[in-house]
């Protein structure tokens, strides 16, 4: 059972447009840790995770990183954007829907970490260099059977292979089915009228699949996938000016679509 609990709190589909949130990003603290960025040259200190007392807490899925010719580098795939994306994207859900949202702190958590399942909705990045033990397979298929719903994020090209391939070792009887824009999850919340995204830097065009029990996209979503994507990519740097505003808001008009339709359906 999920242990999330919106405490008498009704989700409501508000007239508003992403930009009148951004106030909530520019009178925030300009010393928010930017060790999470690409290429910073040093890993992002991680803060220990906060107790569970009831508000939807962004949780991010840590994994190891497989030993490729006995060198994995002091990169951590699992960690891109981390702490900004998530602070970012959280305030924002904070502010425009009624969620009771924890909005500076985040958790990482493994997949097999008994902890999982009180958090509705996990994240994960670059899935390309995720291979789950044994342990987190089965950790990972008892969160999403049983409620738990997975966004995957920040992958592209080739590393849809590893992915698919570690998917079929968790859920061996389920395919990636690939969304179209009528699906409910792009009108959750914000009515999302075309798929046409693009990945911040390779300009590759996304793909959105589901995963959905017994294969039916008329039932329950497992995980989402933003394929040849980077949504957190773009809330990380959505204070900085990095890229045009229209692509930072419809990166956070998907990540709230998500978070609605995964507590609501």
């Amino acid at each position: 059972m999920i242990g999330w609990h919106r405490d008498g709190d009704s989700w409501t589909r508000r007239a508003l447009v992403l930009g009148m949130a951004w106030a909530a990003l520019t009178v925030a603290p300009a010393t928010l840790d930017a060790q999470g960025r690409r290429g910073g040259g040093r890993q992002p200190e991680f803060a220990d995770n906060v107790p569970y007392d009831g508000r939807l807490t962004f949780a991010r899925i840590r994994y190891t990183m497989p030993d490729f010719g006995g060198f994995r580098g002091r990169d951590l795939p699992w960690s891109h954007d981390y702490p900004r994306g998530e602070r970012h994207f959280t305030k924002i859900v904070s502010e425009i829907t009624s969620a009771r949202v924890r909005t500076m702190q985040s958790n990482i958590l493994t997949l097999d970490d008994p902890q999982l399942g009180k958090y509705p909705i996990a994240y994960m990045a670059e899935a390309g260099f995720w291979v789950p033990n044994e342990a987190e397979t089965l950790g990972m298929r008892h969160y999403l059977t049983k409620g738990g719903f997975m966004v995957f994020d920040d992958f592209a090209g080739d590393a849809w292979r590893n992915f698919e391939a570690q998917m079929r070792k968790v859920l061996p009887d389920l395919r990636p089915i690939e969304l179209t824009v009528d699906h409910p999850i792009f009108d959750s919340f914000y009515r999302i009228k075309s798929l046409d995204y693009y990945h911040p830097y390779y300009r590759m065009k996304s793909v959105f699949y589901g995963y959905f029990e017994g294969n039916d996209p008329k039932k329950r979503m497992l995980a989402i996938v933003n394929y040849n994507n980077d949504l957190s990519e773009y809330w990380e740097f959505s204070d900085q000016g990095m890229f045009p505003l229209d692509m930072s808001n419809e990166s956070y008009k998907l990540g709230v679509n998500y978070i609605v339709y995964a507590l609501t359906r």
